[in-house]
């Protein structure tokens, strides 16, 4: 197990997040961007509890997580990177740094790719829909996502860091500034417009990322971006702001806006009804 100070790999991400959750729905509450129609009594408890039983699934079924993985891959040399800092000739310690930003480089990339995918192939967007189902976004929405599209993910993420051998380090960095990209992106706050519109440059905000969220179908298709916004911009799937401005879009599905939707229960079998 990877530890820091003393401290174990999963204690220091539990620690983080429940630091950057904090202090988002700190911010939601003492300036919210948007008006809460159905308040956090509604959809709290639903995306809390969904959470957690993506946690329980997810320590069931991989125990030893993206970062054991990375581990695993370094202990037994595997991986496309460590082949190439074997034959690059510099100093290791440079090439792990290089290594390591590479590594976060292309994990990110991934998770574009495959929230792509995730929307293009009908079966996956039956998964992937009940995130898009939340008929308002604030912090818990950034953790509102079907135990099965958890599990894909993870797997697919774990193939491609032993595939590649990022190092484990690496690893768990990008896995902590993602998790926490996705409660910023997806937080009911908003940065005043002259840094938001530096900012949206290089990570995703939540101005751009509330698009996303969109019922307007064109909208849904772009934005797909968690963390670096690079990826928007270089595939096209990049849009600036919503045709019906911020403040006559509407977020969410429409065959599945209604309140008791937003149940535990609901969530769980969205992807197996029709609304």
């Amino acid at each position: 197990m990877l530890t820091f100070a003393g401290f174990p790999e999963p204690t220091i991400r539990l620690a983080i997040f429940l630091a950057v959750f904090g202090a988002m729905a700190i911010w939601e509450f003492r300036d919210p961007w948007r008006e809460a129609k159905q308040g956090r009594a509604v959809r709290w408890p639903a995306n809390l509890g969904i959470f957690a039983l993506d946690i329980a699934v997810v320590r069931l079924l991989f125990p030893a997580s993206a970062v054991g993985a990375a581990l695993w891959a370094q202990g037994n040399g595997v991986g496309l990177l460590p082949w190439v800092g074997l034959h690059a000739g510099l100093p290791p310690a440079l090439f792990a740094v290089i290594a390591g930003v590479i590594g976060f480089i292309l994990l990110d990339l991934l998770v574009y790719a495959q929230h792509v995918v995730f929307h293009k192939v009908p079966v996956l967007w039956r998964l992937h829909r009940m995130h898009h189902a939340d008929t308002e976004l604030d912090v818990t929405s950034g953790f509102r996502f079907h135990p099965i599209e958890i599990v894909l993910s993870l797997g697919l993420k774990i193939a491609a860091i032993v595939l590649l051998g990022v190092p484990p380090l690496a690893v768990l960095i990008f896995e902590i500034v993602l998790n926490g990209m996705a409660l910023y992106n997806h937080s009911n706050v908003r940065l005043p417009e002259r840094i938001e519109r530096v900012l949206r440059w290089f990570v995703v905000t939540p101005e751009m990322h509330i698009i996303h969220h969109s019922t307007a179908q064109r909208e849904t298709d772009s934005n797909y971006g968690f963390n670096l916004a690079l990826w928007d911009r270089l595939f096209g799937t990049y849009s600036h702001r919503p045709a019906a401005g911020y403040d006559g879009m509407v977020v969410g599905l429409d065959q599945f806006r209604d309140r008791s939707e937003q149940r535990l229960d609901k969530l769980v079998t969205q992807p197996f009804r029709e609304g």
